[in-house]
């Protein structure tokens, strides 16, 4: 996003604050969420493209010298052998902008916090029917 923009209210008005080729390998990586998480809502967070299911999902942002993606720590843990040539914190992983973005990667990390949150939603649900 360019210094002195207005804070983006939909992930088309983020993506649009970029160079048209960050806004293609963003819009890559969108649309690579999309498929992998078909019933997830897009919002921005944290002032970042985000997609929501039964909560956080994963946000991703663009930066000078590479694209943020944020799994969460557990995403992070669940693929650390595949991360290792990356970047990586406990809720985040670089993505060189040099570099081919790794989209089968994200689209497995993708589907296993869909399970998470799908997993914790039940458990959620079952334990007020419990209650009851």
């Amino acid at each position: 996003m360019k210094s002195g923009q207005s804070i983006p209210q939909t992930i088309d008005e983020y993506i649009a604050g970029f160079s048209p080729e960050i806004q293609e390998k963003l819009e890559t990586i969108r649309a690579t969420i999309r498929k992998a998480a078909p019933k997830a809502e897009e919002a921005i967070s944290y002032m970042m493209p985000t997609f929501k299911l039964h909560g956080n999902l994963v946000h991703f942002a663009a930066f000078k010298n590479h694209i943020g993606f944020y799994p969460g720590a557990s995403g992070i843990a669940a693929f650390q052998e595949e991360l290792a040539g990356y970047e990586t914190s406990k809720g985040t992983v670089q993505f060189p902008l040099d570099k081919r973005v790794p989209l089968t990667l994200i689209t497995k990390i993708v589907k296993f916090r869909v399970q998470q949150n799908l997993d914790k939603a039940a458990a959620k649900a079952a334990s007020k029917t419990k209650k009851k």
